[in-house]
């Protein structure tokens, strides 16, 4: 969805209901937001990913117009098994409270690369 600011990234947002007024003219989307890390209270960490998101209980009313394109959110394994990854494709490990910064689950397992030397 488009920023106010056009120098900020997308928003990325999970469309639950679409509705339109009798005529069909004023068209809204009811949407549960996804927050990037550096939007959480405790900020990105070194074990996010640059295309992780977490999906919030933040829920917004916003016009039809605001949608820039469509983006695909994946379960992490899925977005591991991507051939290709997008820039349309995001992922998300984590459900996250905005009021209490509190997230679901509160642990993960974290994939660090291993580099061998000889």
């Amino acid at each position: 969805m488009r920023p106010a600011e056009r120098s900020k990234p997308q928003y990325v947002a999970r469309i639950e209901r679409i509705e339109a007024d009798a005529r069909g003219g004023n068209v809204k989307v009811h949407v549960r937001w996804y927050y990037r890390p550096e939007e959480s209270i405790g900020g990105r960490r070194q074990f996010h990913g640059s295309k992780e998101v977490f999906l919030s209980d933040h829920y917004d009313v916003q016009s039809a117009d605001t949608i820039e394109a469509k983006c695909t959110v994946h379960s992490f394994k899925s977005y591991t098994k991507l051939d290709a990854v997008g820039n349309d494709d995001f992922f998300c490990r984590f459900e996250y409270n905005s009021a209490t910064g509190a997230f679901n689950p509160d642990r993960v397992a974290v994939y660090v690369p291993l580099f061998f030397f000889h």
